[in-house]
């Protein structure tokens, strides 16, 4: 990655953004301001002290956005003519802006996709096999981009173990919620259980704690900016927290046993989930109709599936779910996210 560009000779202001860019995890180019020009285009970002800003501007450098001009202190009223004159977003004051700063020094890191995908999935019924479905989703999405699982279930087996990731070291949701600030994508993505391309976040072995709202907002946002495709393992439970994930999901698909106590139970959970993002049925096992089940609940069916022999020994193993992409879960995973892209392409 091409490093920001921090133009300024002022000694005071530039410990302070080489502070905050050590906090967000980047290393700058610093220039003054007779050699500003030679990197000026290819920053991503340009940051031009208030010392060093009527020079530069005399320079004429390419108009281009992402400039700022930053001062240390209060800023006095030329400094916005001499902003002005450079073509610079913005007039920024240290230490008042810190935390702006390193959110956007932050996000420069973030190699994230044009348009990445969340996929919430939920049991229609307990026992429906949804944390199964959530990571065989995870794996074969792994296969073309960068996959999370995201566990927000406290009462689930854990998704790191059904995917056989519960021994690899990485940040949990016990240590996500002792953080505070915005996180990167990629540091997030990096810090993660994983196994190549595919991440997860969830709780270590044990009980598991309660969800903090913030945490998940700010876990969600970084696995979306850092991964291609985010899948949410969600409780059957509600609550504002869950009710906020489910809002931020672009699509929510049901599994749902075609049974009677399993539709039933179906019909209870669809009118809790909202009406925010779109429903899906994934139908798996024998029983009855699709359609039948379908039209019983009032959400079309996505995909349907049999029972998966050697599942159990393959999670077991720590292979995960999918053992083989011709395998039933595997091609039921497969359609769905095709299906989804063709949604999201849609949208």
């Amino acid at each position: 990655m091409t490093p920001p560009l921090f133009v300024t000779s002022d000694e005071t202001l530039l410990d302070e953004l080489l502070r905050l860019a050590a906090a967000a995890g980047t290393t700058p180019e610093v220039a003054e301001a007779g050699t500003a020009l030679r990197s000026w285009t290819a920053a991503p970002l340009v940051l031009v002290g208030a010392d060093a800003a009527e020079e530069t501007a005399r320079l004429g450098p390419h108009r281009r956005a992402g400039v700022h001009v930053v001062s240390w202190g209060p800023v006095p009223h030329e400094l916005f003519r001499t902003a002005l004159a450079l073509g610079a977003e913005s007039v920024t004051e240290l230490p008042r802006s810190d935390t702006w700063l390193t959110e956007t020094l932050t996000d420069l890191g973030d190699d994230a996709p044009a348009r990445s995908l969340v996929v919430g999935v939920v049991g229609g019924s307990g026992g429906a096999g949804a944390t199964t479905f959530a990571c065989a989703l995870g794996q074969v999405a792994a296969r073309t981009g960068h996959a999370v699982v995201v566990d927000c279930d406290p009462l689930g087996p854990g998704v790191d173990r059904v995917l056989g990731l519960e021994s690899h070291d990485g940040f949990r949701w016990d240590a996500l919620c002792q953080t505070t600030g915005r996180l990167s994508g990629r540091a997030l993505r990096e810090a993660l259980p994983r196994r190549g391309r595919l991440g997860v976040v969830s709780w270590y072995s044990g009980a598991a704690g309660s969800l903090q709202a913030f945490a998940v907002r700010e876990a969600l946002s970084a696995a979306r900016r850092g991964h291609d495709v985010v899948v949410v393992d969600l409780p059957r439970s509600t609550s504002p927290l869950v009710e906020e994930v489910v809002a931020r999901c672009d699509l929510v698909v049901v599994v749902v046993q075609p049974t009677v106590a399993g539709v039933a139970s179906t019909v209870r959970l669809v009118p809790r989930l909202g009406t925010g993002p779109q429903l899906r049925l994934v139908v798996r096992g024998p029983g009855l109709d699709p359609r039948a089940v379908a039209r019983a609940t009032g959400v079309p069916v996505l995909a349907e599936m049999s029972d998966q022999r050697g599942l159990a020994e393959a999670i077991d193993l720590g292979l995960g779910p999918v053992r083989s992409p011709r395998g039933r879960l595997g091609r039921a995973a497969t359609d769905v996210l095709a299906q989804v892209s063709v949604m999201g392409r849609a949208a």
